[in-house]
């Protein structure tokens, strides 16, 4: 005798027991809230641009290929050659913060934690970087150098006229918004 097939509805009663809240409204196993299952509906039209691999012969443009390997960058360089635009979208929906001021480097992909701080980044890289206390990064230590970035000219380079960079409350740039860029600089 065949077992009894599950109905794939589900009674009002199955889905509230008496005293106890209503289910999740949201599907727990793909988003970590109902407002990152929402983001992902909103960005769920975005397209991709695929990554062109570029493949460099092993005379041409040699203090480059040594700086890729120098870096360690060999795995950034390399596109995947197939990947499921779903689980990208669900991994940019999740990491989306939904409290100002909250930034969780991490985000919820298909019932685990994918984290994207700046030591998953090093692993990933295979090169981790270990700073000593007070020590800052080579970016950092460029951008507070007098003679690092002229951020008023990179504003003007790349934003349409009579925008800047977005700041922090306490006035600091941090970075430039899409909408502020030139078509240009956007493709």
């Amino acid at each position: 005798m065949a077992p009894k097939k599950l109905s794939a509805k589900r009674s009002r009663r199955d889905s509230t027991a008496e005293g106890t809240s209503a289910a999740p409204e949201f599907d727990s196993h793909h988003f970590r809230s109902a407002e990152h299952q929402q983001r992902f509906k909103a960005i769920k039209g975005w397209s991709f641009h695929r990554e062109t691999r570029v493949q460099l012969k092993d005379d041409e443009y040699t203090d480059f290929q040594e700086e890729i390997a120098r870096r360690h960058w060999t795995s950034l360089v390399t596109p995947m050659a197939k990947f499921d635009p779903d689980i990208v979208l669900e991994f940019y929906a999740n990491a989306w913060p939904t409290e100002e001021g909250v930034q969780d480097m991490r985000s919820w992909v298909r019932g685990q934690w994918i984290p994207f701080d700046a030591d998953a980044l090093n692993q990933f890289l295979g090169d981790p970087l270990v700073l000593e206390e007070g020590q800052e990064c080579e970016f950092s230590q460029r951008r507070n150098r007098a003679d690092g970035f002229d951020e008023e000219a990179i504003a003007q380079l790349l934003c349409t006229p009579g925008q800047d960079f977005a700041r922090t409350a306490t006035g600091r740039r941090v970075r430039i918004m899409r909408t502020s860029m030139t078509t240009w600089t956007q493709m």
